[in-house]
């Protein structure tokens, strides 16, 4: 009886490291996204910039063009 009952407290020794290790893997996971959350927003307000500048400089050297 010993020898099962032995069996089981290491069985539930796993399984609670299991779920620690899982715990920590789910909220690296949620900060992970965040993360690319962020990044995916900042990387849309760069390529809004380069778009605008892009345009102004297409624009200017049109102008440039003509005037000149």
């Amino acid at each position: 009886m010993g020898e099962v009952m032995g069996v089981l407290d290491l069985l539930e020794e796993r399984l609670a490291e299991l779920k620690r290790e899982y715990q920590v893997g789910d909220g690296r996971l949620r900060e992970l996204s965040r993360e690319e959350v962020e990044l995916r927003e900042t990387l849309l307000r760069i390529s809004g910039a380069i778009q605008v500048l892009e345009e102004l400089r297409s624009k200017n050297g049109s102008e440039e063009l003509t005037v000149g």
